[in-house]
């Protein structure tokens, strides 16, 4: 078990360093929007605030929970822990299920992470951020993190989920955080279609306007399905992608870009939303 979480650590590992690689010049290449935030020396202090963030998440959970999704999946085939271990479900079917559960377990964890004010003293670092970009997508407190991985291999656990599955669902959903939270332009007809079965940057930055009601919206990060069936969908902001504020009202200035005030964020007090 030891050697293979090796091999599943470098290969998520080559996996985000790729994308995240690719992405990163996509936005040099093509940026949607070009704000102080995004260039120059505030992107320069952006940047290693949210990079040395996942640095600290990723330390974090090696000790806290060294194992992650992916062990808790092992565990529970060794053991035939789990739903589709008791049916006999076969194990693509139960792949692909697990995949499509895991993903809207996400979502619904999105959304509690906005209505419940613990789990939203932790989740508003993310939207602290005055900018938008490959980096925002990896901005998480650490404090999330562990919370989400604790849910994720709950619910892989109940399922008896195939160890593939969850390898490759966790590969996938840090890979489309980057993705949809980049700072890339799409042409609009392209987005229309790709919307209707990924979630786009164009999509996702609604979720990050000042707006609550559009910060309330577009909570998926892979399938944007949940959010059409469950009418927390929104189309394009209100002021236009060329004039959305990006971020926090509570929340503007270039201290948002601080690791030590990111990481005491949640210890702060909540502000009337």
């Amino acid at each position: 078990m030891t050697s293979f979480l090796f091999s599943e650590a470098a290969i998520r590992l080559f996996a985000f360093v790729g994308i995240f690689s690719i992405m990163a010049l996509y936005e040099l290449w093509s940026p949607r929007l070009e704000r102080p935030e995004m260039v120059g020396a505030l992107k320069s202090r952006r940047w290693f605030a949210n990079l040395s963030m996942v640095l600290i998440s990723s330390a974090m959970m090696r000790v806290v929970f060294p194992a992650a999704a992916v062990g808790a999946a092992m565990w529970a085939e060794a053991e035939g822990w789990g739903l589709f271990h008791a049916l006999g479900v076969h194990p693509l079917l139960a792949g692909v299920i697990s995949f499509i559960i895991l993903d809207f377990a996400v979502w619904l964890e999105h959304v509690a992470s906005h209505k419940i004010p613990l789990l939203w003293r932790i989740h508003r670092m993310h939207h602290a951020d005055n900018g938008f970009d490959v980096t925002t997508g990896l901005r998480f407190h650490p404090l999330e993190i562990v919370v989400s991985m604790l849910w994720k291999a709950a619910i892989v656990v109940l399922l008896g989920a195939p160890v593939l599955a969850v390898l490759l669902f966790e590969i996938v959903l840090n890979g489309t955080a980057m993705f949809n939270h980049s700072n890339v332009k799409i042409p609009l007809g392209l987005d229309r279609i790709l919307r209707l079965v990924l979630v786009t940057p164009d999509m996702h930055r609604v979720h990050h306007s000042t707006i609550r009601r559009e910060t309330d919206s577009n909570y998926g990060f892979n399938f944007p399905f949940w959010d059409r069936l469950f009418g927390t969908y929104i189309a394009q902001p209100k002021r236009g992608h060329d004039d959305i504020e990006i971020g926090l009202s509570d929340y503007r200035g270039s201290f948002t870009a601080q690791l030590v005030w990111m990481l005491v964020l949640p210890f702060r007090s909540l502000r009337r939303r």
